[in-house]
């Protein structure tokens, strides 16, 4: 297999001596450059570029940063005046008590109502929770619902439970009915079903009467009655005041039920009756059972609450507190005032408070989708609590501290509004008889808080956007500069070490440290050039220098063998004489290499058949090295390129010298010509040992060599040579070791004429490196 010529040497790529640009030459001093490339005198700079440090662009860049720390500082000073606030919000309710335990101390007694209320007193306990009307009481709780029996256990017999909750008055029945007879509503005549009864004093001390109907529904309605409870009083408008809800129970009804506690004078003569009626044909009643001691004169009502109270309470201004006074047994006695938010809000610019309505928007349309997830998870619609976690128990708290003698205020959250509760204890000497509990809310103070955080928000996020966005630009612009410093300093020299430019263009007048960079590169590449200058002089200079003593030595070498006989047949002679002439083939190989470049880029160019070329240097090839084998294989037809014949000869020497001195006995070296579009591919191979991996960036460079033996003169220049042809040319060389491990094939590549013919792609070989 050695024998045969590497047809398809598929390759496998170690080095590369291409370059996608033109390759360059020295100027009249060996400067390397472009082709047609006129070297410019290095610009001249200021002594010193006034302009802003880089370090001074990041602080002044950095300096927004600062802004970071405006957003902190406000929220903490906005959460002292918060404390502040409420500190102070909470010193003057403890004043507004301590006056208010004051004003009762010195007017009298804490209340009117009895110690212990008598056996036909109606006591309407107070309600903590608000009440929803279901006849179920269910958010009364224990200490409201206190049922009292009514009547003779059985039939129209009932239990009661009063309640009192915001100026209302509530009830709860249990009636116990075998038949349950319901209002006929196309009948006028009240008096013909089931009813309860309400008769009391008003406060102009007339008789007051209401009759409460009921329905399958479950609704009630309440009218005003006659004297005979027979037809609705007046108009017979139902009264919207009085509500109600009714249910069947296994028993009879349960009834709930509400009226405000205005309706009622001062005397509080009150009673509850409920009319039996069994014969849904002839409707009448059967039996009355009322609260009333007798049918002369009702029940006091005892509502757990002191309208006197309520009274002075009024009259102290204090509009803005709820203010409540309890007796010693916790028993609320008065309850006065409500909660109202007062704006302290400032107006905001136009634009500003564009942005907090978006803002609004934003937490509208994310408690949407708050509950439309609960409802997913829960099945259930989103409610806020009523009261917070705590609430209860820090009202119990002020209680038990302001009864045991102690002024205290703590803060707490009813449902979404956030209160301070207050407490001092009322005494009568040392002994504490009560306290008042004075609650205001702090949404007003919240109010301004928020205001002012939201503001703090939008600008702190405003100012994070600006801080963001000039950091990226300065960041991208810095980043920007330094690749650009980086791309035009890298093109500066080739592949090769070669300098392509003695100066830098970009960055030359910036006044900071990337413009010192650019500066002290740019000299660099000034005292680069002119060190190279001096290198690619040298090796003419001293081929001069060295040539005159050895044409001395050698003018008297041949002058002593003339005169003295026994030194002309010397063998000594004949070695000191090969070695001036090798001295003298080292210096001028080395001028010659030093001057390629230069004489390369004088000279002319013509269109040439490379095809017909090739053809005749590998004919003249097997003539000259009659003891080696060539193969040469190429489309047919012309393959035209703009190039210097000899030179590309001279470049099929040094490949051809290559391949022979690496190649294996009796293996043929093969010389191909392909076209690929608008290049042509020279391609010589040879059996032999591969390319090791580390010469993949000095195979092509002067004075590289390869070659294990000494005993012929090789100075490491036939490759490149080669590469510095095929680059004056526009073209690129490079080498690969054969895929199949046998040898190497080096490839040139060189740019068609553009006045041939278009050529049409041939398929190329895998030699070709693709």
């Amino acid at each position: 297999m050695d024998s045969q010529a590497p047809t398809s040497p598929v390759v496998r790529e170690v080095g590369r001596g291409e370059s996608s640009a033109p390759a360059t030459q020295g100027s009249e001093g060996g400067s390397p450059r472009r082709r047609g490339f006129r070297r410019r005198s290095p610009r001249r700079y200021p002594k010193r570029i006034r302009g802003l440090r880089l370090a001074t662009k990041l602080m002044l860049v950095g300096l927004p940063l600062a802004l970071v720390f405006v957003p902190w500082l406000s929220f903490a000073l906005l959460d002292e005046m918060e404390q502040a606030f409420v500190q102070l919000q909470s010193n003057q309710q403890r004043g507004v008590a301590e006056n208010i335990a004051t004003v009762l101390k010195v007017q009298g007694e804490l209340s009117d109502l009895p110690a212990t209320p008598n056996e036909t007193d109606l006591v309407a306990h107070r309600i903590a929770r608000p009440v929803w009307l279901n006849a179920y009481a269910s958010e009364w709780g224990d200490e409201a619902l206190v049922p009292s029996r009514f009547g003779s256990p059985g039939d129209a017999s009932f239990l009661l439970s009063l309640g009192t909750r915001e100026d209302m008055l509530f009830a709860y029945m249990e009636i116990t009915d075998d038949i349950r007879v319901y209002r006929d509503s196309d009948v006028l005549r009240l008096d013909n079903a089931d009813q309860v009864r309400i008769t009391f004093t008003t406060a102009d001390g007339l008789e007051g009467r209401i009759a409460v109907t009921l329905s399958e529904s479950g609704d009630t309605t309440a009218y005003r009655m006659d004297s005979d409870w027979s037809f609705a009083e007046d108009t017979g408008a139902p009264l919207n005041d009085v509500r109600g809800r009714v249910r069947e129970t296994d028993g009879g009804y349960a009834l709930e039920m509400r009226l405000p506690l205005d309706l009622l004078g001062s005397e509080r003569s009150f009673a509850m009756s409920f009319v039996d009626v069994d014969d849904p044909v002839d409707r009448a009643a059967r039996a009355v059972t009322t609260t009333a001691p007798s049918q002369a004169d009702g029940s006091r009502l005892v509502v757990v609450r002191s309208p006197e109270l309520l009274e002075k309470l009024g009259g102290l201004g204090y509009s803005r507190m709820r203010i409540r006074i309890f007796d010693a047994q916790k028993k609320e006695r008065a309850d006065r005032g409500r909660y109202r938010v007062d704006d302290w809000s400032t107006p905001s610019p136009a634009w500003f408070a564009a942005i907090l309505m978006w803002l609004d928007i934003v937490r509208d349309q994310a408690a949407g989708i708050r509950d439309w997830v609960w409802q997913r998870l829960t099945g259930e619609q989103w409610s806020a609590p009523v009261a917070g976690p705590d609430a209860q128990g820090i009202e119990e708290q002020v209680i038990d501290a302001a009864l045991a003698g102690e002024s205290i205020a703590l803060r707490r959250r009813v449902g979404d509004i956030e209160t301070i509760l207050a407490g001092h204890p009322i005494r009568d000497g040392e002994q504490v008889i009560g306290m008042i509990a004075v609650e205001q809310n702090i949404d007003d103070i919240l109010l301004f808080l928020r205001q002012a955080l939201d503001e703090i928000a939008v600008v702190a996020v405003l100012s994070f956007v600006v801080v963001l966005v000039s950091l990226v630009l300065f960041a991208g612009r810095l980043t920007w500069r330094i690749r650009s410093l980086r791309r035009e300093v890298t093109a500066a020299i080739d592949d090769y070490g070669r300098l392509r430019a003695t100066a830098l263009t970009g960055g030359m007048s910036a006044g900071d440290e990337i413009g010192d960079l650019a500066r002290g590169v740019s000299n660099m590449l000034a005292r680069l050039d002119q060190h190279n200058t001096f290198l690619q002089k040298m090796p003419r200079t001293l081929r001069h220098e060295i040539n005159n003593p050895l044409n001395t030595v050698m003018t008297s070498l041949d002058q002593l063998a003339r005169e003295v006989s026994e030194v002309a047949e010397s063998k000594y002679l004949d070695s000191a004489r090969r070695g001036i002439l090798r001295i003298g083939a080292i210096v001028q190989n080395l001028a010659d290499a030093a001057n390629l470049e230069e004489s390369l880029a004088s000279e002319d160019v013509d269109i040439v058949d490379i095809h017909a070329l090739m053809d005749s240097y590998v004919t003249n090839c097997r003539t000259v090295h009659k003891s080696h084998s060539f193969v040469f294989r190429a489309p047919p037809g012309p393959i035209l390129a703009d190039v210097a014949d000899y030179r590309i000869e001279q470049m099929l020497d040094k490949l051809i010298d290559n391949a022979i001195d690496f190649h294996r006995a009796n293996s043929p070296i093969t010389i191909e010509l392909h076209v690929h579009r608008d290049t042509m591919q020279i391609t010589v191979a040879n059996r032999g040992p591969m390319l090791p991996p580390d010469v993949a960036g000095s195979l092509f460079g002067s004075m590289v060599s390869r070659r294990a033996s000494a005993n012929e003169l090789h100075f490491g220049l036939g490759l490149y040579v080669v590469r510095v042809i095929a680059e004056q040319h526009g073209g690129s060389v490079r080498a690969m070791n054969l895929l199949d491990g046998s040898g190497v094939a080096v490839m040139v590549r060189l740019p068609l004429a553009q006045v041939s013919p278009p050529a049409t792609d041939r398929q190329e070989p895998a030699a070709a490196g693709r």
